[in-house]
């Protein structure tokens, strides 16, 4: 059951990610993204700001923390897009 609550919570990231970044993709990429961001959010930001992961529970500040993971992949995503 976790799984289903992880990707509807990475959904719904991705999505207000995508949002924010006037980026238009599908909800796979959606997830994608929001999956990935939460990888990074719980890697490199939850220590910076003592939060816990969305693996832990899925609250406004565990998704704040995903959501930034998220906009920052996409962001980064776009800088990879205008080079090549």
């Amino acid at each position: 059951m976790n799984i289903i609550i992880y990707l509807i919570a990475a959904a719904i990231v991705g999505w207000v990610a995508s949002e924010i970044m006037k980026d238009r993709a599908s909800l796979l990429i959606n997830i994608i993204v929001g999956v990935v961001g939460a990888f990074l959010a719980g890697y490199f930001l939850s220590p910076i700001f003592k939060v816990g992961t969305i693996n832990d529970a899925v609250n406004i500040p565990t998704m704040l923390v995903t959501l930034l993971g998220a906009v920052i992949v996409i962001a980064i995503v776009h800088l990879l897009r205008r080079r090549v």
